[in-house]
């Protein structure tokens, strides 16, 4: 089983508050780059000023945001493999599954069903209201933007995975001895990680339906599948396909993406999928992957 791989190494609950701490400490480490770009064009004072959408503006190359973004989740994700390894002294493949090793042809499938959800909602999108997006390609950026995202992207949404997940969501077992809280909690902190994203800011906190939607859908495939490897595929996909597809001012990407949405958005419009979309999905994991016994993996107790 996934979460019971904590019982097998370092679990004290005061490891899980350093670990979160380092992890915090490393992410910060990480933005550094970004901020001395801001302070080198505005200074302090206009520094303070700045939220994320207008990042690309001061910056003047989305791509090079993009990029100074990104590595914030690189100095993070480094600073929990350190964690992991020596505050917790547990192997990354523990972490990862429950399997014996890493299963990568689940990460494929998944990662490919992710890409082709985006990519069909984004051409029923745009079918249904063209005028709500204008052709924003370029191709030299579009390249630049297409490595930073296929190399980077994938490292963004795994820090996610990992730290939630992964490291949260068997740190939590570990303590409280079942698997639907850490679910929950998991599913929760995921969902409000999300609260200063632009697309909050403009549409409002009833977004974070969807936040909290999408960690719950990732950590139930999670929990059934007793590994991350579907969770890590479905992320990258769902990531990197919407850096390259679309992007708009109010959204967390700013990129020079193929298409710009210029439409008013509407919240009710991106939340109603959602609880159409992650049911098939996950109807189709649990028929291609024989899941079951859903009540002993989702809420069962941990021995």
């Amino acid at each position: 089983m996934y979460i019971e791989n904590v019982l097998k190494v370092k679990n004290d609950w005061w490891r899980y508050i350093i670990g979160c701490f380092v992890i915090f400490i490393a992410t910060q480490i990480g933005s550094i780059p970004l901020i001395l770009a801001i302070f080198s064009k505005v200074g302090v004072e206009g520094a303070s000023k700045i939220d994320q959408t207008s990042m690309m503006t001061i910056l003047g190359d989305s791509n090079l945001t993009f990029f100074y973004v990104l590595l914030t989740f690189v100095f993070g994700f480094l600073g929990l493999l350190l964690v992991v390894k020596y505050i917790h002294n547990q192997t990354f493949l523990s972490l990862t599954t429950s399997r014996k090793k890493v299963d990568f042809s689940k990460i494929a499938t998944s990662f490919i069903v992710a890409c082709f959800i985006i990519l069909t909602t984004t051409i029923i999108s745009y079918l249904m209201s063209p005028d709500d997006y204008i052709y924003n390609f370029e191709l030299k950026p579009f390249l630049i933007l297409c490595l930073i995202s296929f190399l980077l992207v994938p490292i963004q949404t795994s820090w996610e995975e990992y730290m939630f997940r992964g490291y949260l969501m068997q740190g939590i077992g570990g303590i409280v001895k079942n698997k639907w809280i850490p679910l929950l909690i998991t599913s929760l902190s995921f969902g409000f990680l999300h609260y200063w994203n632009p697309e909050v800011m403009k549409l409002g906190s009833i977004l974070l339906i969807h936040y909290v939607s999408t960690g719950l859908f990732l950590g139930i495939i999670t929990l059934m599948d007793k590994g991350m490897e579907l969770a890590i595929g479905f992320h990258a996909g769902n990531n990197i396909l919407i850096s390259l597809l679309v992007t708009a001012d109010w959204t967390v990407f700013q990129t020079n993406s193929i298409l710009k949405s210029i439409g008013e958005p509407e919240a009710i419009s991106m939340l109603i999928p959602l609880f159409i979309i992650y049911p098939m999905v996950l109807l189709y994991f649990s028929k291609k992957y024989n899941w079951i016994n859903w009540k002993e993996n989702l809420t069962g107790k941990i021995n």
